[in-house]
C-alpha cells in the first residue's frame, strides 16, 4: 500500500522528515524515499528497503539532505519520489493508491507525441511517473492536481513539492487519509497521525476527499473544497492502520476493542482464554475478552526484531516464511485448552492453516476463530492492501467454486450472513482450516464500531458496494 509525510517548516526539516516518514514502514514493501527543497533546489534519495530498515538504510544520508520543507513516502514496489522537471518548474512528487485505468491514461499521455516514461521492470510505466506526467500537462499545479483526481479510476493521494510550496491532495473520495499537524513555525502531513505526537505536533484537521491545500512554514492555504462524498477503507481500522492513529478523528486500537466486543456480543462458545493473532489481531481480542468476561492470554508471541508485517513480502512463500518464524508459541498454554483465537481478517487463509496445525500439535482441544470483518469476498480494487494476484486467491472464493463448480462471479448471497449459501461458504472454509467453529463479524457491527456512517465508507471487499448508500445498497 505505502504512505507518506511531508513538512515546511522555517528550521531545518531533514530530522522530523526522517522520523515522520519512518512512522510509516508498517505500511511499505519495497522503497524508502525522500526529497528536501534546500538553497541548490531538490535533493532526493531513494532506497531499497526489503531487507533492512528504513531508518538503516537513510542514517548516513541525513547530512546530505538541507532544507526547510521535505517530502518522504515509504512506498508499494516503485521507486519514489519522482523529480521532473517541467514548464511548471521542478517538482518532487510521492503518491498512495492505485491506478487501474493506468494504461489508458498512458495511451492518452502518449497521444500527444510529446510524452515519454521511464519504464519498471515488467515494462510497468511507474504509476507515480503517470501522474506526474498528468500534473504537467496543466497552466498551474493545482490544475494538475485537479487533473489528476479527475482522470484517475481508483484513488491517489499526493504530496508534491516546489521550490516555494508542499501541496497535499487527498483522493477524490478519501479511500486514504490525510492529516495535517502544527507546532510553532512548523506544518507537517501525514497519512498516519501517530506521526505526529513524538515530535510535538497538534493534530489540526483532516484533510476531506478531494480536498487540496498548499501547506509552507507560514500556513496552509484550501485551494479546493472537500467534495460531498467520502469512501474511507474501512479496513484501515480493521487492520493495516496503525493502533495509535486516528482516521476522520476515529482512533484505530479504540475501535479494534469495540470490533472484538461486538464478536463477543453475538457468541456463546464455551473457551479457556481468548488470544489474538500478533498484532492487528490483538487488540480485538482484548475487546472481546473484555465483553465476554474470559481471561485474554498469549499462547503465541511475536519476535519482532527482525521479522515484518507477513504481508509485505512480494513472493507468497517469503510471506508464509515470515508469518511462520515470526510467532513463537508457548506450548504449555495451549495443551488441553481451549482457545478462541480473533483475527482482523482470513484473506488466504494459508498462514492461518499453520498456526492451527501447529497448535493441534502442541496439544490444543478445540480450536475458535473469530475474524473482525465479514469475509472478503471481493479483491480491492482502490488500495493494494492486499497482495493476492488473482481473486482466486481469497479463501472465500475457493470456498465458492468448490460449492458452485466455477469461479465465475458469486451470487449476491454469498455477502448474507442470513443465507444458506453463507453459512456454507464459512463452514468449507472452516472445515480447510480444521477449526472447531468460526464466526465472522457482521457488516452492520463493523460499521457501528468504526462509528461512521456506511455510506462515508468503502465496504467493497466485503459486500461489493462501489458506491453505497446508507442502508448498503448499490447506489
Amino acid at each position: 500500500m505505502g504512505g507518506f509525510f511531508g513538512i515546511a517548516s522555517k528550521n531545518s526539516c531533514t530530522n522530523d522528515l526522517f522520523f515522520g516518514t519512518d512512522y510509516h514502514s508498517h505500511l511499505g514493501t519495497q522503497r524508502g524515499g525522500m526529497a528536501v527543497m534546500g538553497d541548490n533546489g531538490i535533493q532526493r534519495i531513494i532506497h531499497d528497503i526489503r531487507n533492512a530498515q528504513f531508518r538503516s538504510k537513510f542514517d548516513d544520508d541525513l547530512g546530505k539532505l538541507k532544507g526547510n520543507t521535505g517530502i518522504g513516502v515509504i512506498s508499494d514496489y516503485e521507486d519514489q519520489p519522482i523529480l521532473v522537471g517541467s514548464h511548471l518548474g521542478t517538482f518532487a512528487v510521492v503518491t498512495v493508491g492505485v491506478i487501474q485505468n493506468a494504461k489508458e491514461l498512458e495511451r492518452k499521455a502518449h497521444g500527444n507525441h510529446k510524452t515519454h516514461f521511464s519504464e519498471m521492470s515488467g515494462g510497468h510505466v511507474n504509476p507515480t511517473e503517470l501522474v506526474a506526467s498528468i500534473i504537467s500537462q496543466e497552466d498551474s499545479f493545482v490544475a494538475g492536481l485537479k487533473r489528476a483526481q479527475d482522470e484517475i479510476d481508483g484513488s491517489c493521494s499526493i504530496l508534491l513539492l516546489t521550490d516555494h510550496t508542499l501541496y497535499a491532495a487527498r483522493d477524490k473520495l478519501g479511500r486514504t487519509p490525510i492529516t495535517i499537524g502544527m507546532r510553532d513555525g512548523c506544518y507537517a502531513v501525514t497519512m498516519e497521525s501517530c506521526a505526529l505526537p513524538n515530535m510535538d505536533f497538534e493534530t489540526d484537521r483532516y484533510l476531506g476527499p478531494g480536498e487540496i491545500v498548499s501547506i509552507t512554514a507560514d500556513g496552509i492555504e484550501q485551494l479546493q473544497p472537500p467534495g460531498d462524498t467520502m469512501q474511507i477503507c474501512s479496513f484501515l481500522w480493521v487492520y493495516y492502520g496503525y493502533p495509535a492513529s486516528s482516521y476522520e478523528g476515529i482512533n484505530t486500537e479504540e475501535t479494534r476493542y469495540r470490533c472484538g466486543a461486538a464478536l463477543a456480543k453475538n457468541d456463546n462458545v464455551n473457551i479457556d482464554m481468548v488470544a489474538g493473532i500478533p498484532d492487528s489481531g490483538t487488540a480485538h481480542a482484548i475487546g472481546y475478552a473484555n465483553a465476554a468476561g474470559k481471561p485474554y492470554q498469549r499462547p503465541f508471541v511475536k519476535y519482532t526484531p527482525t521479522w515484518p508485517r507477513s504481508f509485505m513480502p512480494q513472493d507468497q512463500s517469503i510471506r508464509d516464511l515470515v508469518a511462520r518464524m515470526k510467532l513463537l508459541p508457548v506450548r504449555s498454554m495451549v495443551k488441553g485448552k481451549s482457545i478462541l483465537f480473533c483475527e482482523d481478517s482470513i484473506v488466504r487463509g494459508t498462514q492461518l492453516q499453520d498456526i492451527i496445525q501447529r497448535l493441534y500439535d502442541f496439544g490444543s482441544e478445540e480450536l475458535h476463530m473469530r475474524p473482525a470483518c465479514p469475509p472478503l469476498v471481493y479483491g480491492c480494487r482502490y488500495l493494494n492492501f492486499s497482495r493476492s494476484r488473482s481473486i482466486m486467491d481469497l479463501a472465500t472464493r475457493r470456498a465458492i467454486k468448490e460449492l458452485e463448480g466455477h469461479s465465475e462471479e458469486p451470487p449476491h448471497d454469498y455477502v448474507d450472513p442470513n443465507s444458506d449459501r453463507y453459512q456454507a461458504m464459512v463452514d468449507v472454509i472452516r472445515k480447510r482450516l480444521k477449526l472447531t467453529t468460526l464466526k465472522y463479524q457482521t457488516l452492520p457491527d463493523l460499521v457501528e464500531a468504526i462509528g461512521l456512517p456506511k455510506s462515508k465508507l468503502c465496504t467493497y471487499c466485503w459486500d461489493g458496494c462501489t458506491g453505497c448508500n446508507g442502508n448498503g445498497d448499490a447506489g
